[in-house]
């Protein structure tokens, strides 16, 4: 006796339970002329070959890859592995680029919540927009800056171990502002000192360039500009009076 699978034809019914697919769905690729049977009987059954089954088999692997209907139906007329190939590769680039960018705003959202103990609807809506805008570098700094410090900022989406000594070095200075400590005072020195020694790591010797991102970082307006986590003026002003001590 012969089993289902050695059957010339199978029915709609036996070929929804050997591909695991709904009735509904067979019978809607069937209407749209995407995979039709090549047996109808008069009573309205339909009967499947072989061929007709590895036609399904293909239209759903092509769904698993996100492929449209409309694009598998011309795969499907053109026999190109190399097009499904390519579509498939295409498809991964894509996920992977997804994957990569929501990855980098869940870690801002870690460091973000490292930094302030807590988060807000605001700041995932703002995190997401920011990503999205377009930041002008060139108004703030030279060709050459730009190279240095896109290859040596520490960032919000980073969770590298300078990002998070920054990160630190802002908590450090909050403790102090909720304590009452004075820049002045050998914590707040010792926390110039980290700083100067952060800055050097980040900078290298380039003192210029330095201060020229230190002084975008004074201005609101200029980190919104660019994207940047937004420092306190209390935080930058804890810093400057530590760094007038004589």
């Amino acid at each position: 006796m012969k089993s289902e699978d050695d059957l010339p034809y199978v029915s709609t019914g036996v070929l929804s339970k050997q591909l695991n697919v709904s009735l509904r769905t067979i019978r809607y690729y069937d209407q749209i002329g995407l995979v039709q049977p090549s047996k109808k009987e008069a009573g309205g059954k339909r009967y499947y070959s072989k061929e007709d089954i590895l036609n399904l088999q293909k239209i759903l692997l092509f769904k698993s890859l996100n492929l449209s209907l409309e694009d598998s139906r011309s795969i499907l007329a053109e026999q190109s592995m190399s097009a499904i190939l390519l579509a498939h590769q295409a498809l991964l680039s894509e996920e992977v680029e997804r994957l990569a960018g929501s990855l980098k705003h869940t870690q801002s959202l870690l460091n973000l919540l490292d930094l302030q103990g807590n988060l807000q609807w605001e700041d995932l809506i703002s995190l997401v927009a920011n990503a999205k805008k377009e930041q002008d570098w060139n108004q703030y700094f030279s060709a050459e800056q730009q190279t240095i410090l896109a290859n040596r900022l520490p960032k919000l989406e980073s969770g590298d171990t300078t990002t998070k000594k920054w990160i630190n070095i802002i908590k450090r200075i909050e403790l102090c502002l909720e304590k009452e400590i004075s820049p002045t005072s050998p914590e707040g020195q010792l926390i110039l000192e980290d700083v100067d020694i952060l800055s050097e790591e980040t900078f290298g010797n380039n003192p210029e360039l330095a201060d020229a991102f230190w002084e975008v970082r004074k201005s609101p307006e200029a980190s919104a500009d660019l994207g940047l986590y937004p420092i306190s003026s209390a935080i930058i002003d804890f810093l400057e009076l530590a760094a007038k001590k004589p």
